[in-house]
């Protein structure tokens, strides 16, 4: 195993602030947390739109007069309620798990760390020969998640592990890290490589990473204040993101298509399969920290594994749900070819997918009025709904 790390010093000079030796002891801190909040595991291991231009998901149960067999997430091999059953009963062992980054006391501050991989996504990697935007995945996941508490990222870490070490590809791997913290203004502060004959078959690798920000306490984003009449905005995401893909490629299987088809149904704009679904999960940091810095914003929610069902509660207060505004957005055509192709129900899209949205800010009416009209040329964030008494999400 060869660990790569880089020093304190240059993690300093990166951040901008603060001294290397502060930096070098915040990365060694240890002892008991006053509160954490780990996020949770899973068992796979933005204006107002005219509804006119949207429409609701429409299941489709044939192709070409053959019945499409109707798939779930738990086909594929991935149980979304055994994953919540096993937070639940770690819980048990260290209070407090559930949120999307875990908060560590230091001073006026919590230092907020996350930790990800990339999932299945990575056999599509292996199948496209596409590797240079999988390390932004990576970084995507982890920085996304502690982006929610209103934490900025400070540095990263990966760890790379193969069974025999291609040094081009690896490359290629680590130049979408880079990329990744370039976009989220966060120092690659090292990784491991850990080369492993025998365990991983030739030409695959796995991935995870692991992300550490910092935010004051006075300004950390915990949805406690959340209340009814406030609203959702949804931003957009890419695509699948990195969430899901047990069922994509289950779907795929199934559709007779392989990934250097045409996306069915993209409004004539020529993508592959592999292009489409391969789409590097979107950064929001800037975004959501710029969000932040104007006031308004009482909860986020990161929509990852468990989709809008499992993720949008997290941050709500209890005996508040949310109502979800079904035509308020448009649905990329990936989803809606991945629905129709494995005839699969709009509940366990909602709770597999991103649907289109890859994060969600629970924000007062004031501050929602502000985000979209500064959103508006670019379409990059919409008003997807609004907090209502009860629990749970429900699609009107």
């Amino acid at each position: 195993m060869s660990a790569r790390l880089g020093s304190a010093a240059a993690a300093a000079k990166f951040v901008g602030s603060g001294s290397a030796n502060g930096l070098k002891n915040c990365a060694l801190l240890s002892g008991p947390a006053v509160r954490i909040r780990l996020p949770l595991r899973s068992s796979t291991g933005p204006l107002v739109v005219d509804a006119k231009k949207t429409r609701r998901m429409a299941i489709s149960c044939s192709k070409g007069g053959e019945e499409v067999k109707k798939l779930t997430y738990k086909d594929a091999g991935v149980d979304i309620d055994a994953g919540s059953e096993l937070v639940r009963r770690i819980a048990k062992m260290a209070p407090g798990i559930g949120g999307f980054g875990g908060l560590f006391p230091l001073g006026d501050s919590f230092l907020v760390a996350g930790t990800d991989g990339v999932g299945t996504k990575l056999k599509l990697a292996f199948e496209t020969g596409i590797h240079d935007t999988i390390g932004i995945d990576l970084v995507a996941m982890s920085v996304n998640d502690i982006v929610t508490s209103g934490a900025k990222p400070l540095f990263f870490l990966d760890y790379f592990a193969t069974g025999h070490l291609d040094v081009d590809l690896a490359e290629k791997v680590i130049k979408g890290i880079v990329d990744g913290c370039q976009q989220s203004e966060c120092a690659l502060l090292g990784g491991e490589t850990a080369e492993m004959p025998g365990f991983y078959p030739n030409g695959e690798y796995d991935l995870s990473g692991f992300a550490v920000g910092i935010v004051k306490k006075d300004e950390v984003i915990d949805g406690k204040n959340i209340g009814i009449g406030d609203v959702l905005i949804g931003l957009p995401s890419s695509g699948v993101h990195s969430n899901g893909f047990s069922l994509v490629r289950r779907v795929l299987s199934q559709s007779g298509l392989s990934l250097k088809d045409q996306l069915p149904g993209n409004n004539g704009k020529a993508v592959t399969l592999g292009e489409a679904l391969m789409a590097p999960t979107v950064i929001y940091v800037k975004q959501v920290l710029d969000i932040i810095s104007k006031g308004g914003v009482k909860g986020i929610a990161h929509i990852t594994g468990g989709g809008f069902t499992d993720n949008i509660p997290r941050v709500f207060p209890s005996g508040l749900g949310a109502n979800i505004f079904s035509h308020s957005w448009d649905i990329p055509p990936v989803f809606k070819w991945i629905q129709e192709a494995g005839g699969i129900e709009d509940a366990e899209m909602r709770r597999t997918f991103n649907m289109g949205i890859g994060m969600v800010l629970i924000v007062t009416k004031e501050a929602s009025e502000r985000i979209l009209a500064e959103h508006q040329p670019s379409n990059s964030a919409y008003l997807i709904g609004e907090v209502v008494p009860g629990e749970g999400v429900k699609f009107v």
